[in-house]
């Protein structure tokens, strides 16, 4: 699998390495609104139920905004647990789909 989609994984490599862009970003990416930031937004302007319901679920995320604990003193530290994040993400979107696969192939 490695070896046919070779290009697919230098291009995902590439998207890795260049997440801490988002850290020069002014404001927030689309999307990833806080509760407060929902209800001043021009595109919901208010708090759906089953958001408020559950907003406090994710409060105790393994890595907290794309960051290691601990680390996000300088610009340096930052962007190391925004690749670790995509890297994690990646690893967890490669598991998920293989089990799958083999539950579908058998």
């Amino acid at each position: 699998m490695f070896k046919r989609y070779a290009k697919l994984w230098w291009a995902l490599g590439a998207f890795i390495i260049l997440c801490p862009l988002g850290l020069i970003a002014t404001g927030t990416a689309f999307g990833e609104w806080g509760l407060d930031e929902l209800a001043k937004s021009e595109e919901v302007g208010f708090i759906p139920q089953g958001l408020a319901k559950f907003a406090d679920f994710w409060q105790h995320a393994a890595m907290p905004d794309y960051s290691i604990p601990g680390m996000t003193a300088t610009f340096t530290q930052s962007a190391i647990g925004y690749i670790a994040s995509a890297i994690v993400g990646v690893a967890l979107v490669l598991i998920i789909i293989s089990l799958l696969g083999k539950i579908v192939k058998d």
